[in-house]
């Protein structure tokens, strides 16, 4: 029973993601944030 619900789960991930509901703000190994896929950048030099 409980690998049905992981598999739901996963299923239920699965399309979310297929249908566009699911973000990710980051977008490099870095983690940096972007906005709209332009990165941040920061003031500091």
């Amino acid at each position: 029973m409980e690998f049905l619900f992981i598999l739901l789960f996963l299923v239920l991930l699965a399309a979310a993601s297929a249908a566009g509901l699911t973000v990710d703000s980051h977008d490099s190994a870095d983690w940096k944030p972007s906005d709209d896929g332009r990165r941040w950048r920061s003031r500091t030099n």
